[in-house]
């Protein structure tokens, strides 16, 4: 199926360009961006003229920030064309549920990618912990912002998600690996005096059998970089880490089968879901990081500059 790709920012130049590239499912005919272009293919900066001179296109990928996608992504479902959109799918939930609504109306595949749910081991972490009682959960996911968002100033902005921008993903496995359902009891966000998003948050969720489940994001690690989740359970200690990369069992490393990449595997699941005319679309991962900003305490912290 032909593809068009809107938004060609880092994590498309990165992981995007090379998925579709390789897959057997899609064919990348044209590209919307204001910021770059992808060699060979077609350029637009406008999505009703791409559609107008490229018709045969059946779905569209959205990597644009996530203040700038809702527009594109109700176009593109009112077009009839299926869409995948890259994590967070939307700024806001309403604006989540208003683009589900369109896909079933329109009866169009739509599809919110949380992309470390496909990391390495997270399937064999989820296995391992279905039956476990869970009595501990750290999260750690402590990464260097100038390292991995070089320049990219709307992550500071409203609808940019600072720290959770990275930290989405850590709840995205999160929801996809205890088989409980959990929530935000309190959260304390770490805010830079001339920026709108954190820098930092800590956060404790209410689990319905009573184990202590936290998080800690923070962008200013300029040391080892950390995407860590520890699990404490009645028969033994998960550690997955490196971002769902690695699982270990009481330090006992666990192998990895699979040599297939997170976005292929995404690019993969999008062709069925667009095969099937199908709506893959949790929000349990925004939901967290929604009622974190609901419940958190805001905290000054120094000023941030490049």
């Amino acid at each position: 199926m032909e593809i068009a790709l809107i938004g060609v920012g880092k994590i498309a130049r990165d992981q995007h360009v090379p998925a579709i590239a390789a897959s057997a499912d899609w064919d990348l005919v044209a590209t919307l961006s204001h910021e770059g272009t992808v060699d060979g293919v077609p350029a637009f900066t406008d999505l009703d003229e791409l559609l107008q001179h490229c018709p045969g296109i059946g779905a569209v990928s959205l990597c644009v920030p996530p203040g700038a996608r809702f527009s594109y992504a109700e176009a593109a479902l009112k077009a009839g064309r299926h869409v995948m959109l890259e994590k967070p799918p939307s700024v806001t939930l309403a604006e989540c549920h208003a683009l589900e609504r369109l896909a079933r109306a329109h009866d169009v595949a739509l599809f919110a990618t949380w992309h470390s749910r496909e990391a390495a081991m997270v399937s064999a972490a989820q296995s391992w912990l279905r039956d476990k009682p869970l009595r501990r959960l750290r999260i750690i996911w402590k990464e260097d912002v100038r390292r991995w968002h070089p320049g990219q100033d709307w992550v500071w902005e409203p609808g940019g998600l600072g720290v959770f921008d990275p930290g989405i993903n850590a709840l995205s496995i999160l929801t996809e690996i205890l088989p409980d359902a959990f929530h935000v009891s309190t959260a304390m966000l770490d805010i830079p005096e001339n920026r709108q998003t954190p820098i930092a948050a800590a956060l404790a969720f209410h689990h319905p059998a009573g184990a202590e489940v936290t998080a800690e994001f923070d962008w200013r690690e300029a040391g080892p970089q950390r995407w860590d989740i520890i699990a404490e359970t009645d028969a033994g200690t998960l550690a997955l880490t490196h971002g769902g990369a690695r699982l270990a069992i009481d330090g006992v490393p666990q192998s990895n089968a699979t040599e297939v990449g997170e976005y292929p595997r995404l690019y993969a699941k999008m062709a069925r879901l667009a095969a099937a005319r199908a709506v893959d679309f949790d929000l349990s991962p925004l939901l967290h990081t929604a009622d974190a900003f609901l419940r958190g305490e805001r905290r000054s912290t120094a000023v941030f500059h490049w």
